[in-house]
């Protein structure tokens, strides 16, 4: 079966970008991560609306300007990242035929997830489930507590409460799974 992206002009784009592994190398190389959207923001006009990095994957809902970008927009990332970490930091680092053969790094698994947003309650589901993902996976306590994410940008803009994600706010993201 052949995949198809959706390119919807003027869309947001929900996605998840996952390391190889499952590796827990993203927050200890934050500062290589974050030089890498630095770097696609200037090669793609783009926004990213809200974010959450964890400590083996992403999640991020974008704007891209061209909808056509957002696979380069991630291929760059990707690529800037695994050119700039020390791989001696990895473990078990090794290169497979497939790795070999498409030219990557054992860095990051090879697909990731996308969603093209269609509504408003469709953002504001992936922008719920982008939050409470710290939380869900035990990091912290409360979702503020976690400083790799838009939650306290959404907060100073008042989209959300600094307490979000009470018990009935867990039970309506809950229902969401986009791992």
């Amino acid at each position: 079966m052949n995949y198809k992206r959706l390119f919807i002009e003027n869309s947001y784009v929900f996605i998840t970008i996952v390391t190889a592994k499952r590796r827990k190398i993203l927050i200890d190389n934050i500062h290589i991560l974050r030089e890498a959207f630095k770097r696609t923001i200037n090669s793609f006009n783009y926004e990213i609306y809200a974010i959450c990095v964890l400590q083996d994957h992403i999640h991020m809902i974008i704007k891209p300007f061209d909808i056509k970008d957002y696979p380069h927009i991630i291929q760059q990332i990707k690529r800037y990242f695994s050119q700039n970490i020390d791989k001696n930091t990895l473990g078990n680092y090794t290169l497979t035929s497939g790795n070999i053969k498409r030219k990557e790094c054992d860095i990051w698994q090879h697909k990731y997830w996308e969603h093209t947003i269609r509504d408003e309650n469709d953002l504001n589901k992936h922008t719920d489930y982008i939050h409470y993902n710290p939380l869900k996976h035990k990091y912290v306590n409360k979702v503020a507590d976690w400083k790799y994410s838009s939650f306290k940008k959404f907060v100073q803009n008042k989209l959300y409460d600094i307490d979000w994600c009470n018990s009935k706010d867990i039970n309506n993201i809950a229902e969401l799974d986009y791992e």
